[in-house]
C-alpha cells in the first residue's frame, strides 16, 4: 500500500505503473533529484494536488488484474 510518507522514487521503482498516475496529475518530478528525498505528500502539496485522491489513484494503479 502506498502512503503519503513514501518517497516518490520509491513508489515509481516499486510500482512502475504509478508513473502514469503521477504524470496525469502534472507531477513530472519522479525523475528529479528531489524525488528521492521528497515524499509523495510533500510533492502533491507543492503542486496543489488533493493528497487523498492522489493516494487512492496511486494505490489503484498497483492492483493487478
Amino acid at each position: 500500500m502506498i502512503t503519503g510518507d513514501m518517497s516518490i522514487t520509491e513508489i515509481v521503482e516499486k510500482y512502475p505503473k504509478t508513473a502514469d498516475v503521477l504524470l496525469s496529475y502534472g507531477m513530472h518530478c519522479f525523475g528529479c533529484m528531489a524525488a528521492r528525498y521528497e515524499n509523495v505528500e510533500q510533492g502533491a502539496l507543492a503542486h496543489g494536488i488533493d493528497v487523498p485522491r492522489l493516494l487512492k489513484d496511486l494505490n489503484s494503479a498497483t492492483v493487478t488484474n
